[in-house]
């Protein structure tokens, strides 16, 4: 008897770890997903931002034969790129922990 028991309190903690987690991932899920596009493009934005205002600056005060706006701005871009890429990795690593768990 204590078998069976022991059984059934393990079925019934199993289903509600599984509706938690799934409690969790819903909630997670729409607001999750506009902050993580809102991380991302600033994340790329920021670094771009940042490469044109330098560019403009290195253009006004020193005159040369390269646009150090345009240089700057792709410069800017690809860091911007690399870092969102980092938190898209990042993010599915954690996703990838909790649909193990």
């Amino acid at each position: 008897m204590d078998d069976r028991r022991k059984s059934f309190e393990d079925e019934i903690a199993a289903k509600e770890a599984r509706k938690i987690k799934a409690r969790r991932g819903r909630a997670r899920g729409i607001w999750f997903g506009l902050g993580m596009m809102g991380v991302i493009g600033w994340s790329v934005a920021v670094p771009a931002l940042a490469g044109v205002l330098l560019g403009v600056w290195i253009d006004l005060n020193y005159q040369g034969p390269v646009s150090w706006t345009l240089t700057l701005l792709f410069v800017g871009l690809a860091v911007g790129c690399v870092n969102a890429w980092y938190w898209v990795k990042k993010e599915q690593k954690e996703i990838e922990e909790d649909n193990c768990q």
